[in-house]
Order: structure tokens, then sequence, then C-alpha cells
């Protein structure tokens, strides 16, 4: 590990996640400078080829989340510049990031997604589009940013929907609503890395149950069956491929397990640049692989690259 490196840390940007990344930004940024590297922390702006041209950084650690900085944008500014950098490339990040184009590549490499359609959003403000129970969320934005659970006997879909505030897009995915346990496992390189059941404190794993301390609880490694767990490790490491991910991902999924038969395991998405806060998932998983949050941050700097 060549540990003069000089990493230029993005975090902030001006997506809804931005307060998200700038916690995620921090803690990458000290954990980086206590394995000795050189590190500048970049609160990312429109500018920002002109903050990178100024610092010239040998690697970038992108930790960006949301659109802009996880959608394929600020990975082809990267690649214009030729500046290493982490996480997926280009046309992977911005796969991942669009609800629907994503489904599209899972369902075609095999993998088990739930029913949805795009919508207008007045369309499904309007009234139910879908036969309850049913999940509304933007078509790319993250960190379960703009998402209602619509349930059985729910007169009409959430009053947010037509609220003038609204600035997640004019179309969202309308999803079948899959009942059961929150599961989770990350992906790094190419080895599929531990599976987290997440019991979440609100009504579902929501903004605040993801970032909020005592938000939700961590079960770690997932209490279900060796075959479940390896089926979910297999999905997740088939849909990193799939999108061509490249770093380090993460795969959440809907597990029913109190069905008459076989459990419903659902792939919900993939994260190409999950969180890595006081109380994100991936640095509890590669903890499990025997990993420690500094060793993993260290890891993804040595494996940036162009043309991911």
């Amino acid at each position: 590990m060549n540990t003069r490196k000089h990493v230029a840390v993005l975090k902030g940007g001006w997506s809804p996640e931005r307060d998200v990344s700038l916690s995620t930004g921090r803690g990458c940024a000290d954990a980086l400078r206590q394995s000795g590297y050189r590190v500048t922390e970049i609160d990312a702006a429109r500018d920002l080829a002109d903050q990178l041209l100024k610092i010239k950084p040998d690697v970038v650690f992108n930790a960006l989340h949301g659109r802009w900085g996880e959608d394929g944008c600020v990975q082809g500014l990267l690649e214009i510049l030729n500046i290493p950098y982490t996480h997926s490339g280009v046309l992977a990040s911005s796969l991942a990031m669009h609800k629907e184009r994503a489904k599209a590549i899972f369902s075609a490499a095999g993998l088990p997604v739930a029913e949805s359609i795009v919508v207008p959003r007045e369309q499904a403000a309007h009234g139910h589009v879908m036969e309850p129970p049913y999940v509304i969320k933007p078509i790319n934005q993250g960190s379960s940013v703009g998402v209602f659970i619509v349930r059985q006997g729910d007169n009409r879909p959430p009053v947010e929907l037509t609220s003038p505030d609204w600035n997640l897009g004019d179309e969202v995915m309308v999803e079948r609503y899959i009942a059961g346990r929150e599961l989770s496992c990350a992906v790094m390189g190419d080895e599929a890395l531990g599976v987290v059941d997440i019991i979440a404190n609100t009504q579902f794993y929501d903004y605040e149950a993801k970032y909020a301390a005592g938000g939700s609880r961590h079960d770690v490694p997932a209490k279900i069956s060796a075959e479940d767990y390896a089926e979910v490790q297999r999905v997740s490491l088939a849909a990193h491929r799939a999108l061509g991910c490249r770093g380090v991902s993460r795969a959440d999924f809907r597990f029913d397990d109190t069905r008459v038969g076989k459990p419903e395991l659902i792939l919900l998405e993939v994260n190409t640049q999950p969180g890595m806060t006081p109380t994100s998932l991936v640095p509890e998983l590669a903890n499990l692989a025997g990993y420690s949050y500094a060793e993993l941050v260290s890891w993804m700097v040595e494996e940036a690259s162009c043309d991911r």
C-alpha cells in the first residue's frame, strides 16, 4: 500500500442525501488519515472540476450519495479528468441509480424482483394505480428518500406526492409490497460478504431508521437458514456483476419467511455507493469478514481506477 497517496474525499454535494454524505465523508477521511494517506476533504460544488484541478489528487474517494454523485455524473467528470476513483464506473452507477433500468437488468439475469410500474407522480397521487399494499418510491433517489408504503385499507396515496416542495422527480415507481424481513448483503471486489437482518424501530427501514442513532437494530450475521443465507449472497454477487459494479456495493432485499412452503426473497436494489456512517451496514459486514473500518476504506482507495 502506498500510504503517501494524496486522496481527495468528495462529500456533501447538493442532493437530498447531502447530510448522509457529509457523515460518510468525514468518517472515511479520518480513517484514511489514520492509515497514513494525505487527505483533502472537498464539499462538492458545481465547480467540482476546478476544485479537483486546484489540488491535483492522486485518487478520489467518492463519498457522495444520491443524484449527481452516485448516478454516473461525477464518475464521468473523473473519467474526463483522468483521476482514479473509488466505487463503480459511469454505466454501472447510472443503471443502479435508476430503479426501473436496474430492475430490467436484474430480470434479464434471472434475479427475483417485485412487480412494479412507473407512472407520473400526479397519477400516483390521484388514486391507487395498483391494488394495495404497495410501495411508492422516486425513480432515482437513495437512502429511502421519498419512499411511502400504501397499506391495505388506505383510502388514498400519501398527500406528500402533491406537495409543492416535492423535488424528487416527476415519475415514481409503484411496486408490490413484500412483507417480511429487511436483509442486506455487501459485495467487496468479487466476493459476497455477510448478510445482515435489519430490525427498524420506525414504520419501515426509512431515512431515520438508517441514520439516526437507535433507529434500527442490526443482527449480524442474519439468523436465517444456511441455505437462505447462501442464496442472499449468490443474488447479491450476481446483481453486482449484472450491473458491472466495481469496488464495494450493497444489495437490499425483502425476505418473507412466513409464507407456506418456500420463503420469498426479493431483490430491491443495489447501492453502488453505500453509506459509511457510524450506523451504516457495509462497515459492519466488512468487520464480520475481518476488515476494520480503516482497512476497508484503504482497500477501496488502493482498488481505485479509471475506465471502471
